[in-house]
């Protein structure tokens, strides 16, 4: 079920997860940085295959962060087109939103969060 938001606040909504997943995509490197270090400096098959997990879930954070992403412009289209088709108090008018977009936002939020908890634990072990 979509449901109906101000034109304004759904852009500026976009705005702010636009630049929140930019931040993640910067921790992301910051993260895979600090991987290689590990993984340069032990060479034990136990470190070797959490690395090779890390890894993998950095690749899947990133996919996330991409279809995230996808949402949004899907979304800021609509906005755009809306917006171009009949700019008439555009600052009263509400726009269907996609189903579900806050819960995305926030449950990859919250799973990349966990995730770095995991691997700054990881990281004291071994660095």
């Amino acid at each position: 079920m979509n449901t109906k938001e101000n034109i304004f606040d759904a852009h500026a909504e976009h705005v702010e997860w636009t630049n929140k997943l930019a931040f993640y995509k910067d921790e992301l490197k910051v993260l895979e940085h600090r991987l290689e270090e590990i993984a340069t400096k032990n060479t034990h098959t136990d470190v070797l295959s959490q690395v090779e997990k890390y890894q993998n879930q950095f690749i899947v954070q990133r996919e996330n962060i991409d279809q995230i992403e996808h949402i949004i412009n899907l979304e800021e289209d609509k906005i755009a087109k809306e917006v171009n088709s009949n700019p008439v108090a555009v600052d009263h008018r509400k726009i269907e939103t996609h189903p579900g977009i806050h819960d995305v936002v926030n449950t990859f939020e919250l799973s990349f969060s966990q995730l770095r908890v995991d691997f700054n634990k990881f990281l004291a072990k071994w660095m």
